[in-house]
């Protein structure tokens, strides 16, 4: 099969397509073909070497963390699955490096939902990764129905994610997001606070007793602390942008982690019209180096796919 990868750390010309083996699915699993793959940070991350010793030297790396296509196997002992059914999935990649930029992928089943019915499978990959972080943010808050929560990168693939399910839940939103956004992020029902040089003290502004928590998917850090509330809560996507608890704040970073039956509830959701999903841009295997190159620039709205 063809695959997407590298064999050493660098700029986006270190990717190529090659020929790998085609995995054979266990007990539990299920094997994939694929018909699009979300280019994420962290495989921009992991292609450059900035996870560093989390992810050693190796002979050849396959990226990718979300899958939408069909089933073509399934391993023994497996249930819930059979060949032919359209499903969407998520690879634990930093813990398996069982990466999705190929022609096939072997997942646990556990991982795997069914896929929104009547959604292109490019739009349908750009769910897993992105809403499972949000979700699992969300979760880790711990607000209730009625408390005040920010969300930084509101407009982004993650951050959308988060306003849409945080209304769901019956909180209120503030959304912080660049000026272009204002009309995407307050139509998912945020209040919308446009981006500043101290997003802290512009939600204080108008949050002046400060936000029960705040979820950064804008990697802001320590700057935007000083909006929640003394023992609020205060959750972020990046671990070097985590910044220390202060004010009885408790503060965590969400690690996403595959959930087939937290997929399925989300994709409940984007059938019932409640969460909204964006693609950028298809490309083929062939041009990932350019995928890369796109996602590092910035500024898009919505995820990037390949397609084999």
């Amino acid at each position: 099969m063809r695959a997407v990868g590298f064999t050493s750390f660098g700029d986006p010309g270190v990717l190529a397509v090659a020929e790998a083996p085609l995995p054979r699915p266990e007990e539990g699993q299920v094997r994939i073909r694929v018909e699009a793959a979300t280019v994420n940070p962290a495989d921009v991350a992991a292609r450059s070497g900035a996870f560093g010793p989390m992810l050693p030297a190796g002979p050849r790396y396959v990226l990718g963390w979300d899958v939408a296509g069909t089933v073509d196997a399934v391993g023994p002992a497996t249930s819930g699955f059979t060949p032919g059914d359209r499903v969407v999935g998520m690879s634990d990649w930093l813990a398996t490096r069982n990466g999705t930029h190929a022609e096939f992928v072997v997942l646990d089943a556990a991982a795997v939902a069914p896929a929104p019915a009547g959604v292109d499978p490019a739009e349908a990959a750009t769910l897993t990764a992105n809403a499972l972080t949000a979700v699992q943010a969300l979760d880790l808050l711990g607000l209730v129905e009625g408390q005040t929560l920010a969300v930084t990168g509101a407009a982004g693939a993650v951050g959308g994610y988060a306003v849409e399910l945080a209304r769901h839940r019956g909180l209120d939103v503030i959304g912080i997001g660049s000026a272009q956004d204002e009309d995407f992020v307050s139509g998912l029902g945020a209040t919308f606070l446009p981006r500043s040089d101290d997003p802290g003290r512009a939600l204080r502004a108008i949050a002046p007793e400060g936000v029960d928590g705040l979820l950064d998917t804008a990697v802001i850090g320590a700057q935007v602390l000083a909006a929640v509330r003394d023992g609020g809560a205060f959750v972020s996507v990046m671990p070097p942008a985590t910044p220390p608890a202060e004010r009885g704040i408790r503060v965590e970073t969400v690690f996403v982690r595959s959930d087939g039956a937290r997929l399925r509830e989300l994709v409940a959701l984007v059938e019932q019209g409640r969460l909204t999903l964006r693609l950028a841009r298809t490309l083929p295997f062939e041009q990932a180096a350019e995928a890369h190159e796109l996602l590092a620039k910035g500024g898009l709205r919505g995820r990037l796919v390949l397609v084999p």
